[in-house]
């Protein structure tokens, strides 16, 4: 599986982006999401998507982003919104097979996206 991430690039707070994440290859995977990596931070789990359409949230984005497929196994999309400088970090998109997405259970990640957000 590939996974090709775009849609990273610099707003100001308050402002939206979108992320996009195609998926493609051997469709053994049935869940995919985004991770994020802020400078001198662990890499953490942002949203998560299953084959099913159930999706889930770090709290610190509640509210604000929301995480979307379009097709069973082809593109996967992050709208952000109200975007504030401390989301400021390289997204990156993951896929798996094990239904969930925690670090452990990544099976494939895409090249990062970077995403600035000024104050």
């Amino acid at each position: 599986v590939q996974l090709q991430a775009s849609g990273g690039g610099l707003v100001q707070a308050g402002e939206s982006l979108r992320l996009s994440c195609a998926a493609s290859g051997s469709f053994s995977i049935n869940v995919m999401g985004w991770y994020r990596q802020a400078p001198g931070k662990q890499r953490e789990l942002v949203a998560t998507i299953t084959n099913s359409g159930s999706t889930k949230y770090v709290d610190l984005v509640k509210g604000r982003f929301t995480i979307s497929r379009d097709g069973p196994k082809s593109t996967v999309y992050l709208q952000m919104n109200s975007l504030k400088p401390e989301d400021t970090a390289v997204y990156y998109c993951a896929a798996g097979s094990k239904g969930v997405l925690f670090l452990g259970a990544v099976d494939y990640w895409g090249k990062g996206t970077q995403v600035t957000v000024s104050s």
